[in-house]
């Protein structure tokens, strides 16, 4: 179920998603906003009620399109500014409407990550558990956009998808189980882990895809991004993809002096070419 909020959005402003399914998974910790010193990064962790933040550009630069964003952080946290709001305000200043997903996260305690890197956390056993939920939010932000389209300002037919590594999971497991309703106009799977994804195969109707990633990538995620690419030709359909040698993993907005840096320019440019 959708939830409609009459209130028009502006730049910042937070949207509850309803969870659908709560399955086995349940939170003793709330939510939490801090610096890791581990990945230094801003996170979010425990999230258990999902959220769309809007940013909106403004009436002058508007171009109708929007696009759903998804920060990753391993299905235990979200880097939650350099994949995430960094993202969201370069689109908006940039005439797109951006939405920062907040999805369901595996329940940890106080320092998550600090739990993701114990041997034997049992990373993708809870994620096996956790994707699900994720891609339902994901699912849910796209028909929220689309149902609110007029609302936003938005053309129903210009919503995409893009998220970075566990993002890129989500992305992707979203574009493997959309209906007409939840479809995405156009993904970005940015150094997608699709190491957790079950790959349900090419749709027939499948959007425009913008795939990335850094060579040198330490989680080896590369050649991941190469099969997408090939996946996605071998089947008709269109798709382009950015492969930098260097680069790393988790970079997102950070400057490193390196081609990737202008990672989000080529992607604006591909929305150019493919009328968003």
């Amino acid at each position: 179920m959708i939830v409609f909020l009459p209130a028009k959005a502006s730049q910042g402003q937070v949207i509850p998603l309803p969870p659908i399914s709560q399955q086995d998974v349940s939170w003793s910790t709330a939510e939490r906003e801090y610096f890791s010193d581990i990945w230094k990064n801003p996170i979010v962790t425990n999230v258990a009620e999902p959220s769309i933040t809007h940013f909106a550009p403004t009436a002058e630069k508007a171009t109708g399109t929007a696009v759903i964003i998804c920060p990753g952080g391993g299905l235990y946290a979200l880097s939650i500014e350099s994949e995430g709001t960094q993202v969201a305000q370069w689109l908006a200043d940039h005439g797109v409407h951006a939405f920062v997903l907040k999805y369901r996260l595996i329940p940890t305690g106080e320092e998550a990550i600090s739990e993701m890197q114990q041997p034997g956390s049992g990373l993708y056993e809870k994620a096996d558990k956790v994707l699900p939920l994720a891609t339902e939010d994901a699912l849910n932000a796209i028909q929220h956009v689309r149902e609110n389209a007029a609302h936003f300002g938005v053309d129903p037919q210009k919503i995409g998808i893009i998220g970075f590594s566990a993002g890129g999971a989500v992305t992707m497991s979203t574009t493997y189980q959309y209906d007409e309703a939840t479809r995405p106009n156009f993904i970005g799977p940015i150094y997608a882990w699709m190491n957790v994804v079950a790959e349900l195969g090419v749709p027939d109707d499948a959007p425009p895809m913008f795939a990335m990633c850094a060579t040198d990538d330490p989680l080896q995620l590369a050649p991941a991004s190469v099969k997408l690419y090939q996946d996605w030709i071998e089947a008709g359909k269109s798709a382009e993809l950015h492969m930098y040698a260097q680069g790393g993993h988790g970079f997102g907005m950070k400057k490193q002096d390196l081609p990737s840096d202008h990672w989000i320019e080529r992607l604006h440019e591909w929305m150019g070419t493919q009328g968003f």
